[in-house]
């Protein structure tokens, strides 16, 4: 990043009027998109949580309303091998609460969850939506400096 090209904490200043095209562009490149690219995987990863949390709250009341006396099911024990198992009562389930730490919930606390869990990461992704969308109005900010000045300099000769 060019030294003389202030970036700090989201904000851009809007000197770009003084600076060079090759700067502005530089700018461009190695800040605000790979700034954009982090938020769109960020985005992509909390999607892929709200998921997980989605299917875990239509596990969670599928097993309520249709298996409340238990079920047998197969168990991927790795490497595509797979085990027959029943799970006698299915009144409890684990949930991975974060950072592989595991809670033993009743099917109505884990349903609870998932829908506090879910709003959370939806917030979040909210939040990093918006981040988003102002990295990608300075981006046209920039591109509409460049064009200016483009069209500055023609209008010179």
């Amino acid at each position: 990043m060019p030294a003389d090209i202030a970036y700090e904490s989201g904000d851009v200043t809007r000197k770009y009027s003084t600076k060079s095209r090759e700067q502005i562009e530089s700018f461009i490149e190695e800040v605000l998109r790979k700034e954009l690219k982090t938020y769109e995987d960020y985005i992509n990863k909390l999607n892929g949580e709200i998921m997980e949390f989605v299917q875990l709250k239509n596990l969670s009341e599928s097993i309520s309303q249709n298996l409340s006396d238990g079920f047998k099911t197969q168990v991927n024990i790795g490497g595509n091998f797979f085990m027959s198992a029943k799970v006698p009562d299915s009144s409890k389930i684990m949930v991975n609460v974060g950072l592989n730490h595991y809670v033993e919930f009743t099917i109505d606390e884990a349903i609870k969850f998932c829908d506090f869990k879910v709003k959370s990461l939806q917030n979040e992704a909210d939040v990093i939506r918006e981040k988003s969308i102002e990295t990608r109005a300075h981006i046209k900010l920039a591109l509409l400096c460049i064009a200016e000045k483009e069209n500055l300099l023609k209008a010179d000769t």
